[in-house]
């Protein structure tokens, strides 16, 4: 029964490939982070400007995170990041835009 005995060898959450993988990682969970937040912002008027922002940083996060991916892990949370910093991103635009009120 040598196969109980085998060390955990993954060094990340996210990789199966068995090897630490620091900056998607980082990519990954900024992403995740700006798409959670521009998602609950945008359902909100007054925050538009909030929303517009962090959804547009976290689609270009993601963009990045999803060229240097390695695993299909990191790629498919990057996506989720992504598409949920795409509606905030969306929702702020229709609601005042990047620079709405302040002009």
């Amino acid at each position: 029964m040598a196969q109980t005995m085998r060390r955990n060898t993954v060094g990340s959450l996210f990789a199966t490939d068995g090897k630490p993988h620091p900056l998607q990682d980082t990519l990954l969970g900024v992403t995740l982070a700006l798409g959670a937040i521009a998602f609950v912002t945008a359902m909100f008027h007054n925050l538009h400007l909030l929303s517009s922002w962090t959804g547009l940083v976290g689609i270009f996060t993601g963009a990045y995170g999803q060229f240097i991916s390695v695993t299909t892990r990191e790629r498919f949370f990057l996506i989720v990041g992504l598409g949920a910093s795409a509606v905030g991103f969306f929702l702020g635009m229709a609601h005042g835009g990047l620079f709405g009120g302040l002009w």
